[in-house]
């Protein structure tokens, strides 16, 4: 029996939205009910929901929720809705995403700011006054900051800045994060690396917006990560300007999807189990502009695109063999960003 699901839409509120909301989603047959406005809120553009399910964190990407720059929230989860326990600014303008390590931290990146703020959790989950400010911009004086994601694995903690066409790694040091000895897996001028996803058997995606392309790394006998594969994430045909947002993986680790901002399309790629690499299958339109976010719901079934542009969430039925995407329906919705299950 199909489940339903609680699914998390953050958004830009400089339109009709007001912040966060939350809707039932039917995994039987991909559709929404009970919207509900769970958290007033500017520009929640990013939302991450905690391992143990009991926390939501959002993104307030704006630059003036104190004197520094923009902030984010800690909230509590309980049967669907949200009790805000507390916020804190992240140091810099506009945060665009945060990520949450299993040992109780946070990481907010700082888009304009230039820079990552690494915030300790309390026991309830809640923001600590303990803060890690790491600034990027000074790390070069030709080229301008603009980190875009955090990740954490086991110890490190990876940050792709789009501004320096790298991602930096860093290691924990006690309560600390400092370069590691790979300190930075550097990408081609204008590369502009976005977002990224970790394969199986030291595989790293990172997809870069500026050159639409998906850069394959892999660890080599030093534990260090090398390119291996580089690929477009256009049609060959395609003529206009375009810009890559988000990449996930399947659950099971056999397809790869990226998103274009312009030629508005979801591209599917199929993993090669032994080595990683990618092959394209193909691509489809998002039936919408501006792709932002992307999630594939908890049952594998479908894949929902947040369209910033074009105010709706397309859903598409996913074929669990091939990984190909069929455009089922949509939801008119203002200026969705971000999309978020709560899996039971």
């Amino acid at each position: 029996m199909k489940k339903t699901y609680n699914l998390f839409v953050g958004t830009y509120t400089n339109g009709d939205s007001e912040g966060i909301y939350r809707f039932t989603f039917d995994a039987a047959n991909g559709q929404f009910s009970e919207q509900t406005l769970v958290a007033a809120l500017p520009n929640p553009s990013y939302l991450k929901i905690s391992g143990d399910k009991k926390n939501l964190y959002a993104i307030q990407e704006t630059a003036d929720f104190d004197s520094l720059g923009g902030g984010i929230s800690a909230f509590r989860l309980q049967n669907g809705m949200l009790e805000q326990l507390n916020s804190m600014g992240t140091g810099g303008a506009h945060p665009c995403h945060v990520s949450l390590s299993n040992d109780g931290y946070a990481v907010a990146s700082n888009y304009s700011g230039g820079s990552i703020s690494i915030h300790k959790l309390k026991d309830d989950g809640s923001l600590s006054s303990q803060v890690q400010f790491i600034d990027h911009k000074v790390l070069d004086t030709v080229k301008k900051s603009h980190a875009h994601m955090g990740e954490f694995v086991g110890q490190k903690l990876y940050v792709s800045d789009l501004g320096l066409d790298a991602l930096k790694v860093y290691d924990r040091e006690g309560e600390d994060y400092v370069p590691a000895k790979q300190a930075s897996l550097n990408l081609p001028d204008g590369a502009g690396p976005r977002h990224f996803a970790f394969g199986n058997t030291g595989i790293l995606y990172v997809i870069n917006e500026l050159n639409s392309t998906i850069t394959v790394f892999q660890k080599d006998s030093n534990s260090e990560y090398q390119e291996i594969q580089l690929l477009s994430t256009l049609d060959n045909n395609f003529k206009g300007e375009s810009f890559c947002a988000d990449i996930h993986l399947s659950a099971d680790g056999k397809f790869l999807y990226g998103s274009n901002r312009g030629e508005n399309t979801i591209v599917v790629m199929s993993v090669d189990a032994e080595t990683g690499k990618l092959e394209t299958v193909g691509r489809t339109s998002v039936e919408g502009d501006w792709p932002r976010n992307f999630s594939i719901d908890p049952s594998g079934d479908f894949l929902l695109v947040a369209n910033q542009r074009s105010n709706n969430i397309t859903v598409f039925n996913r074929d669990k063999v091939n990984g190909t995407l069929v455009f089922s329906h949509e939801l008119k919705f203002p200026r969705p960003v971000c999309l978020e299950f709560l899996e039971d």
